[in-house]
């Protein structure tokens, strides 16, 4: 049995400046080398793997079965995700009905800056509300692609967009894992982060533009974001404080995608942005009928559909009852952990019919159904899209072999502890843990059930309000993800752009330090103002609330089959002939 040691070397900071090591080589070959993305990954759980057997004096076979164990995840259900996106994509594109969603986009608008807001911002924080675990970067970086957005703009601004979202992401994960570890209700740190992720997102659209155009081009069409931010972040908040952390996510952002579209009916920018080189479309916009205009968007309309059901505990419920559980040989429960004094599980469960990607995939052939798509040609797709994506996956594999062995050994840990050394400035480092948290594992669920505890004995012993911890945390971790190997690797795989990750890292790193800067001075500033907003709260140890409801497994199939009877008869509701 191996004991967690944070502080292998009887000093936090030389300790920490080693558990650094494996990121900063990480960064080095990537962004400075130009190492390719799967072998920057690999050498870096190698080099991991040395550390915690020279420093952490971690047995080397329960580093490679950590590493194993990352490979698993990242390949299920990380990587599935990746593959049933692309696949969905690919199936629009190959039966021309990307082409219609194109035009009926332009004709709400021809300004690339407003597609990005409703493509990248609005509509992946729905996907992250809904789903999460990557599918928003994956799919709307797809489809700024399809829209003419070249492959590495799209990418970084599809992964910028998604900070606004995550903290509530896959209908509120993050937050009720937070609440697991700490004691706190999901429902009572909702109420806390309802005065502090409405802010990221109203700013969010904002700087995004600013990213994308410069400040002139923010200005030309600030109308438009200040719509966009509004009703997003306000919906967010009432969301948030009222109904708990499931729904904010997806109400604040049909909300904004809504408001945004009916604004830009009487709205629009004087002058309209395009891309250098990119030529101004004269002619008359043909006009597309609605049947014509729904058949374009049935895939992803579906797909809306499936992630919206898969999402539902009870429609979980029953799709759990097929799952496969089995320990990882020699590293469960052989690892103490120096946090909670008890033995680690390492268990990988391949929930291969509740996973996300299991839906999305299942969208993806119900749309060949839906569109007429043979079923030799949809293999056809599916097994091409495998083929395009062999290289991101092995990419995501390796990273996610790191962040196992880094976990396992402590070396997360060890950053995150440095960090909390900093006494009653505290507040005001706290959400850096939460950025490192997600940075090296990829989730801000992850994140939270890494640092939450943590977090809020550290506020506690600096005498300030624990709960403020955990707010920190999911903030801070909500920036961390557009840094995380993973989420890169994702939208690299997802872009054609596997193996110039370093590109990507170049773009993401200045903007998600700016982000988290915010973050870390809207914590530090505004503590006191935000348990006042909560004095007439109360979160304790054991109030923990429930949220699954009796008869899930019942209601779950019961939901699942109107979704299917409903894209079933979609079916006959599109002519062959609708183009």
């Amino acid at each position: 049995m191996y004991v967690q040691n944070f502080d292998p070397l009887d000093n936090m900071f030389l300790s920490a400046l080693v558990a650094f090591l494996p990121i900063v080589y990480f960064f080095t070959v990537l962004i400075v080398f130009k190492m390719k993305g799967h072998w920057a990954a690999i050498t870096t759980t190698i080099l991991a793997i040395i550390i915690a057997a020279l420093v952490y004096k971690m047995p080397v076979l329960l580093s490679v079965m950590s590493a194993v164990h990352g490979v698993l995840y990242g390949l299920f259900p990380i990587g599935w995700i990746v593959i049933g996106a692309v696949f969905l994509y690919n199936i629009s594109v190959k039966t021309k009905q990307f082409e219609i969603i194109k035009k009926s986009i332009v004709s709400i608008t021809d300004d690339r800056r407003l597609q990005v807001l409703l493509i990248a911002f609005s509509f992946g924080a729905f996907l992250e509300g809904a789903a999460g675990f990557g599918t928003p970067v994956a799919i709307s970086s797809a489809m700024l692609i399809g829209m003419g957005f070249k492959p590495k703009k799209a990418a970084c601004l599809s992964l910028l967009a998604n900070t606004a979202p995550v903290a509530f992401g896959g209908l509120g994960i993050p937050v009720l894992v937070a609440g697991q570890v700490t004691g706190f209700s999901g429902e009572y740190i909702a109420k806390l982060l309802a005065f502090v992720c409405p802010i990221v997102g109203f700013i969010v659209p904002f700087y995004l533009i600013i990213v994308m155009s410069g400040i002139k081009g923010m200005l030309e069409v600030w109308p438009a974001i200040l719509v966009t931010s509004i009703f997003f972040s306000v919906p967010m908040c009432l969301t948030s404080f009222y109904l708990g952390p499931i729904l904010p996510d997806v109400i604040a952002s049909l909300a904004s995608m809504i408001a945004l579209i009916l604004f830009l009916k009487v709205w629009q920018p004087k002058h309209i942005y395009r891309f250098e080189g990119e030529k101004a479309d004269t002619g008359k916009k043909e006009a597309l009928s609605t049947a014509t205009i729904v058949k374009a968007w049935s895939p992803f309309i579906i797909l809306i559909i499936f992630i919206a059901d898969w999402g539902m505990k009870s429609v979980a419920a029953c799709l759990n009852t097929v799952n496969v559980v089995f320990q990882i040989p020699f590293l469960h429960h052989a690892i103490m952990s120096s946090t909670t004094h008890s033995l680690m599980p390492a268990i990988f469960k391949f929930n291969w019919l509740s996973a996300a990607g299991t839906g999305i995939v299942l969208a993806a052939f119900m749309s060949c159904f839906v569109l007429r798509v043979s079923p030799a040609k949809s293999l056809g797709i599916f097994f091409s899209t495998l083929n395009e994506l062999k290289v991101a996956l092995c990419t995501i594999s390796g990273v996610l072999a790191y962040a196992y062995v880094a976990n396992n050994c402590g070396m997360t840990s060890t950053m995150g502890l440095l960090v909390a050394k900093t006494g009653s400035l505290f507040p005001l480092f706290a959400p850096i843990v939460g950025w490192l948290g997600v940075f090296v594992t990829g989730s801000d669920t992850s994140a939270n059930a890494l640092f939450g505890k943590l977090q809020t004995t550290a506020f506690a012993a600096i005498g300030a309000a624990p709960v403020i911890g955990i707010g920190a945390n999911l903030a801070g971790g909500a920036v961390g993800k557009m840094i995380s190997p993973q989420s890169i690797a994702i939208a690299a795989g997802t872009t054609g752009l596997t193996g110039h990750e370093g590109e990507i890292y170049k773009f993401s790193i200045k903007h998600s330090i700016i982000l988290l800067a915010m973050i870390c001075c809207i914590m530090y500033f505004c503590e006191g103002i935000l348990m006042h907003l909560l004095s007439s709260e109360s979160g304790t140890a054991g109030a923990i609330h429930s949220t699954a409801a009796a008869g899930a497994v019942g209601t779950g199939a019961i939901i699942l089959a109107v979704s299917i009877v409903i894209i079933a008869l979609s079916r006959l509701i599109f002519p062959r002939n609708a183009q």
